[in-house]
């Protein structure tokens, strides 16, 4: 039987992931989290998620069934997570900003692919981005790269929105940049409440982007279908 201790601790615990709380900017990860090769997690994972299939009843001698653990495995370490390994982190090349450009650029309608990681449900939507140039620029699919570099993992929203940001703001070398995200949390309209259509919004942003009239501008630009 469970100590009044634990049982807070538990209690606490659930009510972070059902507040959808984050508690770090960092995506938490473990000190040794790439000891293992990626065919090793694999392996681990398969035989881990095989039991939890097991567990539930299902009958894993099926031929519908029989490669699904694995497949699940490889899903999480090459596509759904492979965000969390700093070897997918995106080479960022800049260029001289030749024509001089000083308004903002905007990149809109961004996919992002996340998941949520208090119900390892899917988190869907889109990211749009904006900088100031303050002499360099990058190629516009790196900026689609970057987000959904940061999408690949894990995630809260809140936390995935400012690690755009603070990434964007490293490779420009600018503090000029703001993030808008819309997304849709399947852990709110597939679970509990169950409520299909609402969506959630965050905005991250710094530097010249702290002027209302700025951040206007780029919102109307957003709202706009261009």
């Amino acid at each position: 039987m469970l100590k009044k201790t634990e049982t807070k601790i538990l209690n606490n615990i659930d009510e972070i992931g059902e507040q959808h709380i984050m508690t770090s900017i960092d995506t938490p990860m473990r000190a040794d989290a790439f000891h293992k090769s990626d065919n090793e997690k694999i392996d681990i994972i398969a035989e881990h998620f095989e039991k939890i299939m097991e567990t539930i009843g299902l009958d894993l001698s099926d031929d519908s069934l029989a490669g699904t653990p694995r497949r699940v495995a490889k899903m999480f370490v090459k596509e759904k997570f492979k965000g969390l390994n700093k070897m997918n982190k995106p080479s960022i090349s800049l260029f001289d900003n030749a024509y001089q450009y000083s308004k903002m650029l905007i990149e809109k309608n961004i996919k992002v692919e996340s998941t949520c990681e208090h119900h390892f449900l899917p988190i869907t939507g889109m990211a749009h981005v904006a900088y100031i140039s303050t002499g360099k620029v990058i190629g516009l699919s790196k900026i689609n790269r970057i987000v959904d570099y940061y999408s690949r993992r894990p995630q809260v929203q809140e936390r995935l929105t400012r690690q755009i940001v603070e990434a964007l703001k490293e490779a420009l070398d600018t503090k000029d940049v703001m993030v808008a995200m819309e997304a849709k949390h399947h852990c709110v309209s597939s679970r509990g409440i169950e409520d299909p259509h609402s969506t959630t919004v965050t905005l991250e942003y710094s530097g010249k982007f702290e002027e209302q009239a700025l951040r206007n501008e780029f919102m109307d630009y957003v709202r706009n279908r261009m």
